[in-house]
C-alpha cells in the first residue's frame, strides 16, 4: 500500500507500486520503500544524452547520471520531516561542474525552498545554495534516515524538538551513532531507549546556526530502537 497524499503531487497515471526494491539497504528501509513508495514514469537520461554531449558535458558524467536514474529514478516516498519534505522524487538532471568535478541535480524539490538537492561528484546526498552541505555519504543513507524516521515516529512514546541554540543542550554520552544513514550534516544516534536525529543541513548550506533542528524520539523499546535491524553494519 502506499500513502494516498502522494497521489496528489503527481498524475494519477504515471504511478506504479514497486516491485523491485533497490538492494543494498536495512531490512527496515527495504520495507519502508516497498509499503510506502510508488514508482512513477520518468524520462530516460539516454533521451538527453546527445544534447548533453553536444554542450560538453562529459560521458562519463552522463553514464552516472544513468546509473543513478537506473536505480533510483522515479521513486517518491513520503515527505521528510525536515527540508519541506525532500525532493518531490529521485531522478537525476542538471549536471554543472567546478572545481571538485560534476555534480547533477538528485531531484526536484516538493516546495519552493531556497536550495537544490544535489549528488556530489564523490556520490554525497546533500544540498546547495550558498554553499554546499552533505547531508548522507550516500542516497541510500538518505533513504534510510526517511525510513528511520517514520519507524521512530510510529513507536515513540513522545517526540520532543529542539532549534538553535537548544540543540546544544542536548546530552549524547552513552548514545551510539546509527551507521546506517551514514550521516554527514544530518545524523542520528541510538540511546538506551531514545533515537536523536540532529539536522544540520539548512544551517550550513544557508549560513543559518539558528536553523539547527533536533528532534528526540523517546520511550522506545528494543524494536522502537533498531526497527528488526540487528547491528549498524
Amino acid at each position: 500500500m502506499f500513502s494516498p497524499q502522494l497521489l496528489g503531487s503527481v498524475p494519477l497515471v504515471n504511478v506504479h507500486l514497486i516491485n523491485d526494491v533497490p538492494d543494498g539497504l536495512t531490512r527496515r528501509a527495504r520495507s519502508f520503500v516497498g509499503t510506502h513508495g510508488v514508482k512513477i514514469d520518468v524520462r530516460p537520461v539516454e533521451d538527453h544524452r546527445q544534447w548533453w554531449l553536444a554542450r560538453d558535458i562529459p560521458a562519463a558524467v552522463i553514464d552516472r547520471m544513468a546509473a543513478y536514474q537506473r536505480r533510483w529514478g522515479g521513486l517518491l516516498l513520503p515527505p521528510a520531516s525536515q527540508y519541506d519534505g525532500g525532493p518531490k522524487y529521485l531522478d537525476p538532471d542538471s549536471p554543472e561542474s567546478d572545481s571538485a568535478g560534476w555534480w547533477f541535480e538528485a531531484g526536484m524539490q516538493r516546495t519552493a525552498v531556497p536550495y537544490s538537492f544535489m549528488i556530489s561528484p564523490s556520490g554525497e546526498f546533500g544540498i546547495q545554495a550558498d554553499r554546499w552541505a552533505p547531508l548522507h555519504a550516500t542516497v541510500e543513507g538518505w533513504v534510510e534516515s526517511l525510513a528511520l524516521a517514520h519507524h521512530a515516529s510510529m513507536w515513540a512514546k513522545q517526540v520532543t524538538k529542539l532549534v538553535g541554540d537548544d540543540v546544544d543542550d542536548i546530552e549524547l554520552d552513552g548514545y551510539e551513532p546509527v551507521r546506517e544513514v551514514m550521516g554527514l550534516a544530518d545524523t542520528w544516534w541510538r540511546g538506551p531507549d531514545s533515537l536523536v536525529a540532529l539536522y544540520s543541513g539548512e544551517a550550513a548550506c544557508m549560513s543559518f546556526p539558528a536553523g539547527r533542528i533536533a528532534l528526540i524520539y523517546s520511550g522506545l523499546d528494543e524494536w522502537g530502537l533498531r526497527g528488526g535491524v540487528a547491528d549498524d553494519g
